[in-house]
């Protein structure tokens, strides 16, 4: 008797059940908490859909969904991700390719994860609008 057509069916179980869709609501309640996990900011103005990368000075992560990028002369334009980044807001830092000295928007970026001392790429995301902003005090301090 012949079994390998079911050697494979683990494998094809397997594959199915990751191409699940995600729960919507879930995914969305997700994102609203990463976006609420940044510190609060005023817009300052309307979005850029580039940035010079030669001027940011320091790059923040946020949360899963919100990036900062610090210029020099002190501008922080926040890009809010188009869709939730999974391990971003774990990992802290980013990494991507480019030819040009521009940010854009839906450039690709991805989380830097350190894996048993070894820097390797995450998961792959789309950077949003270039957002002019300027942090909230907290009252308190």
């Amino acid at each position: 008797m012949d079994l390998r057509p079911l050697a494979s069916a683990p494998l094809a179980l397997a594959v199915l059940v990751a191409c699940v869709p995600a729960d919507p609501a879930r995914e969305a309640a997700r994102s609203e908490a990463a976006i609420a996990a940044a510190p609060a900011a005023r817009v300052l103005g309307k979005g850029k859909s580039c940035i010079n990368r030669s001027q940011v000075r320091n790059t923040v992560v946020r949360s899963d969904r919100v990036i900062d990028f610090e210029m020099q002369g002190g501008t922080v334009y926040r890009s809010t991700l188009t869709s939730r980044c999974p391990g971003l807001g774990f990992d802290r830092a980013i990494t991507y390719e480019t030819s040009i000295d521009q940010l854009c928007t839906q450039q690709i970026v991805y989380s830097l994860q350190n894996i048993g001392g070894t820097v390797q790429r995450g998961a792959a995301c789309s950077l949003g609008p270039f957002v002019p902003v300027e942090y909230v005090k907290n009252a308190k301090g």
